[in-house]
């Protein structure tokens, strides 16, 4: 189980990788990165150190 259908997105696709359980928790973790970021910058806080490579 995954992002994407992986037997009919590989007939059409270019180039594609299968990601074991897709790369939901990734997207979560970068969104929430970016969630707090803004909230930093909204409210005039210190942006964490560290938070994002």
């Amino acid at each position: 189980v995954g992002d994407v259908d992986f037997a009919s997105a590989s007939q059409v696709a270019g180039a594609i990788t299968p990601v074991p359980g897709g790369v939901g928790p990734m997207t979560i973790a970068c969104l929430l990165a970016n969630t707090l970021t803004a909230c930093c910058r909204a409210n005039g806080l210190p942006e964490p150190e560290g938070l994002t490579a």
